[in-house]
């Protein structure tokens, strides 16, 4: 692994922001697989709308799970940035911490639908409990990421809008 990187590289970034649109969508629009599973226990007709949007939540958390494994194994095999030199030692740790849980809940709560929708139906409560989790952890996140930028005027944040020109990545 190459942590003495300056930045990530271009599939590192596109990965982050794909995987984040894909995490907004599902925030925005995963209330409509609860429809789609109650109607159907309750056997009711799903109209196109409801069908078409409890299909998409399921491929889109789908998608969520295969691009975090492609990130974990990107991130494994080209590294990442070190955390800037003017950081304090308490801030690279909640740093660190973040990004932990967001992959931990980026690969649990996916598990957790599809075990929710094909074996135990009791799992979608504990896969309803990611949401506000997760709007916790963005907050905290795009908090951290312009408190860098605008305040601090570091580069943390520019490191994934620009790709680095490391010859690794």
């Amino acid at each position: 692994m190459n942590s003495k990187k300056s930045g990530y590289s271009g599939l590192q970034i596109s990965l982050h922001w794909t995987v984040a649109a894909l995490v907004l969508f599902q925030l925005l629009f995963g209330e409509n697989m609860t429809t789609y599973v109650d109607a159907a226990a309750a056997g009711r007709r799903l109209s196109t709308y409801e069908q078409t949007m409890g299909s998409a939540h399921y491929w889109v958390g789908l998608a969520i799970l295969l691009l975090v494994f492609v990130r974990l194994a990107v991130r494994l095999f080209v590294g990442a940035p070190k955390p800037q030199s003017t950081m304090p030692k308490w801030m690279a740790f909640a740093s660190r911490a973040t990004h932990a849980l967001f992959y931990g809940f980026l690969v649990a709560v996916p598990v957790s639908g599809l075990l929710a929708f094909h074996l135990w139906g009791w799992m979608g409560d504990i896969h309803a409990w990611a949401k506000p989790v997760f709007i916790v952890l963005i907050c905290i996140h795009a908090s951290a990421a312009l408190f860098h930028h605008f305040i601090l005027k570091d580069a943390v944040l520019r490191r994934m809008l620009v790709p680095a020109r490391d010859p690794v990545g």
